[in-house]
């Protein structure tokens, strides 16, 4: 089993399902040449996809085109279904800085052929993750930079104020469609300039002042 690492306490959480959003900043979709939809577009990646800080993102042999993407996450503290949206903070347990790793050929193929996406997504080390970080010591989700380097070049420089859904919005819209359970993790998206990976790169990101990520890039 996985479990999550907090910030600043001694607790164990077992990770449970990942929930991903898709086209949440409107740069991001422009760049991809896609629309924004009314309602949030959801995917899924496997809990073995997961890696911490100071690990090593693995380069499938399957794919010649991995993409970066870094995000705030969202990490449930207890069950919930069909949850209102003014009562959503009630079921956030903290936040967390996420990377949606992508192999973008795969999935332009997928997109292509009307296929899911779940290849492209859910390759081993497609989902670095940061320390927990508990809500009560984040005082505005909705001002945090997320800030993306590889080899110190920075790629994506943006903040969760230019989210287009709302957390309690997306939390609303999963819960109606699936029970939110304790350990669940949403990526609520990523903001523009996702790039290439390539072996032997390092990637750093950051999430405001309150958690980082450090990891180097590999090939098969």
């Amino acid at each position: 089993m996985l479990y999550y690492h907090f910030k600043d306490i001694n607790r164990r959480l077992r990770i449970g399902k990942i929930i991903c959003l898709a086209r949440t900043y409107r740069k991001h979709a422009e760049e991809m040449n896609s629309k924004v939809t009314e309602k949030p577009l959801l995917f899924l990646k496997p809990t073995s996809s997961v890696i911490f800080d100071n690990q090593n993102i693995i380069l499938p042999r399957q794919s010649n085109l991995v993409h970066h993407e870094v995000e705030l996450g969202v990490v449930i503290g207890r069950r919930g279904k069909d949850i209102k949206r003014e009562d959503a903070g009630d079921y956030i347990l903290g936040y967390l800085l996420g990377l949606d790793i992508t192999a973008r050929d795969l999935q332009d193929e997928a997109k292509k052929n009307g296929w899911p996406w779940s290849i492209s997504k859910g390759f081993d080390t497609f989902c670095p993750i940061s320390k927990v970080v508990l809500k009560e010591k984040i005082d505005d989700p909705y001002n945090l930079d997320l800030i993306l380097k590889v080899n110190n070049e920075i790629r994506q420089f943006s903040n969760t104020r230019y989210l287009i859904y709302s957390i309690e919005e997306i939390i609303e819209f999963v819960s109606s469609i699936m029970t939110l359970e304790q350990g669940d993790l949403i990526l609520t998206g990523t903001p523009e300039g996702v790039a290439p990976l390539r072996d032997g790169d390092i990637v750093e990101a950051k999430l405001g002042n309150i958690c980082s990520l450090k990891l180097k890039v590999v090939s098969t």
